[in-house]
């Protein structure tokens, strides 16, 4: 099998706020900017913006495609801000809490915690949350941006099995760090994941457990896109980690632990923003009607 070389890229899903939403990131990090941006035509949400962007070089989308799920912090984005690389890091961790707290609510203040000299936990005004960390520099250098996973409720104690779980399923993948809860730190369980880092097709994650009862699971509104070259990758990925039949659609999949997936052809990317609109209409109608993706199709109503 071909190796991918494409970042995994996390997906959010808005109602009507995509565009809004990644002015309002590029304008808050730097190194920030809108890549493209195009509409997908009547789709059954109506006409959805699609909104392509990195914060701080890490790619991301955006879709608004109506009120059908709400960000929680199931999914968060660590924020490494390193001393050994801008000089003015914790000036710029300040400067992007600031900008996230209009609208926004904390989770942890920010504040000195025994992990960190400078760390807080915010819910931004469109409920997408972010952990800014002001890094240690005689570490591992870290990228600035890293989706975290929270496995709480039914998941809690899941993230080390859902760690190996992932590396055995993605080709290029690797291990990092890996720290336990210890006595005495309860309610979290002796044993349970405090944080453990691991990358796969090169893309840093994050994973930790929560013993605190939440409120919230893994869900739709932000998924993680694996970019496939041939129909044979697609067909692995699929196979791999599609564990809910009635959560597949239009490319989506639901993992064992509920995380959702789109597992998706650089190609199809390449028509929605290269073709013309026709086009773009005529594979919007030919994905919308299948499940797992079949790229000979999708090229087949992209040239009709």
């Amino acid at each position: 099998m071909k190796q991918l070389i494409q970042p995994i890229t996390p997906h959010l899903w808005f109602d009507k706020e995509a565009k809004e939403a990644a002015e309002f990131y590029c304008s808050v990090f730097p190194d920030s900017k809108i890549t493209s941006a195009t509409t997908l035509r009547d789709t059954p949400s109506g006409d959805c913006d699609l909104v392509s962007f990195n914060v701080r070089e890490h790619p991301f989308m955006a879709i608004s495609a109506g009120p059908l799920f709400k960000f929680n912090p199931a999914i968060s984005f660590i924020v490494n801000f390193d001393p050994s690389r801008d000089k003015n890091a914790r000036e710029m961790i300040d400067e992007v809490w600031s900008k996230l707290s209009e609208g926004g609510t904390a989770l942890m203040p920010l504040d000195k915690y025994p992990f960190s000299e400078r760390y807080g936990w915010i819910q931004d005004k469109y409920g997408v949350t972010w952990q800014l960390i002001l890094t240690n520099p005689d570490g591992e250098p870290r990228p600035a941006i890293v989706p975290s996973l929270m496995f709480a409720n039914n998941n809690f104690g899941k993230a080390e099995e859902a760690r190996e779980f992932y590396l055995s399923v993605f080709r290029n993948a690797k291990p990092g760090a890996l720290f336990r809860y210890g006595p005495g730190q309860e309610p979290n369980k002796e044993g349970t994941v405090m944080f453990t880092d691991f990358m796969l097709e090169n893309t840093w994650f994050a994973a930790m457990d929560a013993a605190l009862e939440h409120r919230f699971n893994f869900n739709e509104a932000i998924s993680l896109m694996v970019c496939c070259e041939t129909q044979e990758e697609i067909d692995y990925y699929w196979e791999k980690l599609s564990a809910v039949p009635e959560a597949e659609q239009c490319g989506w999949l639901k993992d064992k632990y509920g995380v959702s997936w789109q597992i998706s052809p650089v190609a199809m990317d390449e028509m929605m923003t290269g073709g013309t609109p026709e086009q773009r209409n005529r594979v919007t109608k030919a994905f919308l009607k299948m499940k797992k993706f079949n790229i000979a199709d999708l090229q087949k109503a992209f040239r009709e």
